[in-house]
């Protein structure tokens, strides 16, 4: 039984001692409370429309609401830490009251974000440095003990997109994670999600690379998040909008599905979950 379990890939979280079963794909809103998002129609002012917002993504059937206080689009403005902590707990503290079925993300790569976040209510960290903008992360959800999410990304939000260079984008994203989740399992985290990270520190041509390759990612037998929504990837080579991405969105959260996505981490999740449906039953 021990080695049946070491070669099959995980198939829960383990959230405060509730267990979220991965062994169907799940959907991630994306509830932004920054004023500068790349796509506006998801930026959320008050909290009153964040509450509107998470209660119409849990009715769509979301799994998971991340919250992101940062804007981590190519050339944000970097804002302070107090700023986002001033941003998110407030919002936590609601949306947790609200609705305390929901499993709620935090999207940031600050330690201190991070506690005082998960110290509010919040359940899940989904870091996009990994670990690399704030030494004390890795430490300190080693201490929360709770799950956490790792991407690639080559540089900063600041500077990401400037000019990425890989000698080889899957091999290169693979070793990366690969000594993330090492060093993770070391301090005993041990409810590690991997993103690929789409979009950061990517070309577009990287971009389908990494998705022309992604059942490679099952080398880690753990879920994979995918994050393509609306992004640069879709509405660049169409020549359109963020805002005219959704068709787009739903034909790569397809293909990653059946590449072995386990989570979909979108804007608009009503279309994600028919998404997952509709592969789920294709697979039988």
């Amino acid at each position: 039984m021990a080695e049946k379990n070491f070669f099959e890939p995980k198939q829960s979280l383990n959230i405060k001692g509730r267990l979220i079963d991965l062994s169907r794909p799940k959907v991630m809103g994306i509830l932004n409370i920054t004023p500068d998002s790349f796509y506006s129609n998801s930026r959320t002012k008050t909290i009153d429309e964040a509450l509107t917002k998470a209660a119409q993504f849990l009715n769509e059937g979301a799994t998971f609401i991340d919250i992101g206080g940062y804007s981590s689009r190519p050339g944000a403005k970097d804002i302070s830490t107090n700023e986002e902590i001033d941003r998110l707990v407030p919002m936590v503290e609601v949306l947790t009251k609200e609705f305390p079925e929901a499993v709620i993300s935090i999207d940031t790569f600050r330690a201190k974000v991070a506690e005082e976040t998960i110290l509010a209510g919040a359940h899940i960290i989904n870091d996009i440095a990994s670990g690399d903008m704030d030494e004390k992360m890795f430490e300190t959800v080693a201490q929360l003990q709770v799950p956490y999410m790792i991407m690639h990304m080559q540089g900063t939000p600041q500077n990401m997109q400037q000019n990425p260079v890989y000698n080889n984008v899957l091999l290169e994203v693979i070793d990366y994670l690969a000594k993330k989740v090492a060093a993770l399992k070391a301090l005993h985290i041990h409810d590690i999600i991997i993103d690929p990270g789409f979009g950061f520190g990517k070309t577009t041509e990287h971009n389908y690379e990494l998705l022309n390759q992604m059942e490679a990612f099952k080398i880690f037998k753990l879920p994979v998040l995918v994050g393509f929504s609306r992004k640069g990837m879709i509405y660049k080579t169409l020549g359109t909008t963020a805002a005219e991405a959704l068709n787009g969105t739903t034909i790569l959260n397809t293909i990653a599905l059946q590449k072995g996505a386990g989570i979909l981490r979108v804007h608009d999740v009503k279309e994600a979950v028919e998404c997952v449906r509709l592969v789920e039953r294709l697979k039988g």
